[in-house]
């Protein structure tokens, strides 16, 4: 029985670990052949471990073992040349492309406005918000010169629908990220090409699950671990969870890039166990 997104070619973003990975793990297993870049290596002003080519390799032989094809760069999403080369590059191998997952992203490191350095303003725009837009600009004409239409998802967050204190620069370029979304819906849908945004809460990968994110959760505690994190992030939510799952993401990119979604465009959709009702 021939999978969901079955002959199909997804360019994806940030995919060396996390949610990237997962996505390109799913749509593999439905049928699609990946394009995957990550930059696999540390910037200044992120206080966490970033992704590494082993990463990048490992996701490389996960999506092999499902009996599709990838191609794996390393490339940063701010800079434009290096996203070109590698989607050109996967496009002249594959033949096509049909999805894009704008999925790279840097987690929400910030402070009070004031107070904010602007290594970290800069930063989290430049990747969170251009890193987007310049991934559509890479990718988007190959996939209107396919003329088949396309499917293209931008990662923002729930933070890109709320107001968080003291992550004014990660919640202003997720808020970016859905007008850029919106934008791109319109400019698109003539040529049959969707657009759409997803918007998780916490999710059990490596931003979410680490150091910096227990302390942010509790600064009442000396050395907060996971376990101490938990009840407060479960409160953010309406359901009885602390965080979901990557694949509960993946699920949710695979439908919006299936025939199932085919009329579905312009819309940001939470899979936030109901974080925005509370």
């Amino acid at each position: 029985m021939p999978g969901r997104v079955e002959g199909k070619v997804a360019f994806i973003t940030g995919a060396a670990r996390g949610q990237g990975r997962s996505h390109a793990v799913r749509l593999a297993q439905e049928g699609a052949d990946i394009i995957a870049i990550d930059i696999c290596k540390q910037l200044d002003s992120v206080p966490i471990p970033m992704s590494t080519p082993d990463d990048l390799d490992e996701t490389v032989a996960l999506v092999e073992a499902t009996g599709r094809r990838i191609v794996a760069a390393q490339a940063d999403v701010r800079d434009y040349e290096s996203l070109k080369a590698a989607v050109d590059d996967g496009v002249s191998r594959f033949g096509r492309l049909d999805i894009v997952i704008a999925n790279a992203g840097l987690a929400a490191d910030g402070d009070a406005v004031e107070k904010m350095d602007e290594n970290l303003w800069r930063d989290s725009i430049d990747v969170n918000l251009t890193g987007v837009w310049l991934t559509g600009k890479a990718s988007i004409p190959h996939v209107i010169e396919g003329g088949r239409g396309g499917s293209i998802v931008l990662t923002s967050s729930v933070g890109g629908l709320k107001a968080h204190p003291n992550i004014a620069n990660y919640v202003a370029a997720k808020h970016g990220v859905v007008g850029l979304m919106r934008s791109m819906a319109v400019e698109l849908a003539q040529h049959n090409i969707r657009v759409n945004s997803i918007h998780p809460t916490q999710v059990n990968t490596p931003m979410l699950m680490n150091d910096m994110t227990y302390r942010m959760f509790r600064p009442d505690l000396e050395e907060p671990t996971q376990a101490d994190m938990a009840p407060i992030s479960q409160m953010m939510q309406a359901l009885p969870v602390p965080w979901v799952e990557p694949e509960d993401i993946s699920n949710a990119v695979l439908f919006l890039v299936s025939e199932e979604s085919r009329y579905i465009t312009g819309v940001p959709l939470p899979i936030d166990a109901g974080a925005m009702i509370k």
